[in-house]
């Protein structure tokens, strides 16, 4: 093998016989459940990097269910986006995520610095409620639930929060373990069709773990909850902010 073709065909490891194929990514069906509560300002003040400023003391639980997308195939994820603001723009820091499928798990992490982590999330309606689950092996982490489908939400709104830029801290280490990349990700969902969004009343409990710390960031006060549906492309991102920079 060629030093160029070397240089062709590494997008992914491992070089031969990579876990993901070369994107765009589009998800078909992609169905979110989402709460949004308050938490404590200390709590997001230590885990959100700089230079991004919180603007409000919330978080917004995921619960996310991927049954057709190309590449990455039938997988469920869930985690905690944090609104902030950069350089006066409002947008989400992706905080914490966790799934059930390898190829996004790898993806995630290499191209854009998407913190995956593998475990056991769900989406499924009992009855007159849609209940989403977290477990990390056999404890539970993390169980939202909301009314099914009480009222059609605002599809304007939902489709804003849709497009607003989302960071990610994007970290690989040198082979002595120092970090080679440090980097502020800005990445943003394209071509997105939004089906339908509903809202409910809704509760949610995060449970302390040690390697799966939902709970770091408390419920304090549940705010609102969403569910929609939507197609879109997951698009590749751009260095926003380079730690390593001299």
């Amino acid at each position: 093998m060629k030093i160029d073709d070397i240089r062709r065909d590494a997008y992914s490891m491992p070089l031969t016989n990579p876990s993901f194929p070369r994107g765009p990514y589009r998800f078909f069906n992609r169905e979110y459940f989402i709460i949004t509560y308050r938490t404590d300002p200390e709590a997001l003040a230590a885990v959100v990097p700089e230079p991004l400023q919180v603007t409000d003391p919330v978080v917004k639980y995921e619960f996310i269910r991927m049954p057709d997308s190309t590449g990455f195939g039938d997988y469920t994820e869930t985690g905690q986006a944090i609104p902030v603001r950069f350089d006066g723009v409002d947008g989400v820091y992706i905080h914490s995520m966790y799934l059930d499928d390898d190829a996004p798990i790898a993806g995630g992490r290499e191209l854009w610095g998407f913190p995956k982590k593998r475990a056991t999330p769900k989406i499924v309606v009992e009855s007159d409620v849609l209940v989403g689950t977290l477990h990390y092996g056999s404890v539970l982490c993390a169980s939202g639930t909301m009314g099914y489908k009480h009222r059609q939400a605002d599809l304007d709104a939902v489709m804003h929060a849709l497009t607003v830029p989302n960071f990610i801290l994007k970290i690989i280490p040198h082979v002595d373990g120092s970090p080679r990349i440090c980097e502020l990700v800005r990445y943003h969902l394209e071509d997105i069709v939004l089906k339908e969004a509903w809202s409910g009343p809704a509760a949610l409990g995060l449970f302390p773990h040690a390697l799966a710390d939902v709970a770091r960031l408390p419920v304090r006060e549940v705010v609102s909850a969403l569910h929609f549906k939507c197609d879109l492309t997951l698009g590749l991102g751009e260095v926003a902010f380079d730690y390593l920079a001299k």
